[in-house]
């Protein structure tokens, strides 16, 4: 599985709140994260690292059996979260301009072509091939809540001025409850992992046809960053583009 990953502070905003990181273990298994920070006084930032430091010291440790076994996998994996969650929560009560600090969170743990994702927020994950491209997460926004409830359609969601407000995120509350999701992923695939400040700007589209150009990974991670950017580059622009070759 080759990888590329992307952060950028994009053009509007002075402080990059985005993290994002692979990380690959001697047996093999990799983990893809990525975390889009929110919070005053650019707490957002810290929230976003905790979960991306803590998450990656507990998949250097965990035991191989563990990883090999899809149940204890994502046993494992929501109960890593949940625990980050925790210590994110408990620090922004102890340091007041940490107050009330968040962050989205994907993790992606690989095992060959098998993915388990593991997601709070709106941040996203796309698997895109020559004839398909597929949004598997569903953001956890307000948009989304009022889809659900039939109150506007999925097109006026785009579009709507709260589309950015999110009901889930890693440290805002004492719980979180993470949604999962499981697939394979044939030969030939790429998948991506992004926060919204790609997804805003680009279409499902747009980023497909960036992908199937005659250029390296590391090419097309930069130009869909770039993409973002020329488009108004309002917020923060991260990126893991992945490739099972």
């Amino acid at each position: 599985m080759k990888f590329t990953v992307e952060s950028d502070v994009g053009l509007k905003r002075a402080v990059n709140e985005d993290r994002v990181h692979v990380s690959v273990r001697e047996d093999g298994h990799m983990l893809a994260l990525l975390a889009d920070g929110m919070g005053g006084h650019n707490a957002g930032e810290i929230a976003s690292d905790m979960a991306i430091t803590l998450f990656e010291e507990q998949f250097l440790q965990v035991d191989t059996a563990t990883l090999n076994e899809q149940l204890s996998k994502q046993v494992w994996v929501e109960q890593t979260v949940k625990r980050i969650n925790e210590e994110v929560y408990d620090y922004s009560l102890r340091h007041k301009q940490c107050t009330g600090m968040g962050t989205t969170l994907i993790a992606a743990l690989i095992d060959g072509g098998h993915f388990t994702i593991c997601h709070i927020g709106d941040s996203r994950v796309y698997t895109f091939t020559e004839q398909d491209a597929v949004q598997i997460t569903r953001d956890h926004s307000y948009v989304n809540v009022l889809v659900d409830h039939g109150e506007i359609s999925e097109e006026e969601a785009e579009h709507h001025p709260r589309r950015n407000v999110i009901t889930k995120a890693v440290g805002t509350e004492r719980h979180v409850e993470p949604t999962f999701y499981t697939f394979e992923v044939p030969a030939d695939t790429y998948i991506l992992l992004c926060s919204d400040g790609l997804s805003d700007k680009c279409s499902i589209a747009e980023i497909q046809a960036i992908l199937l150009l005659e250029k390296t990974l590391e090419e097309k991670g930069r130009m869909l960053v770039q993409l973002a950017n020329d488009s108004g580059g309002e917020d923060n622009i991260s990126l893991a583009l992945l490739y099972n070759g």
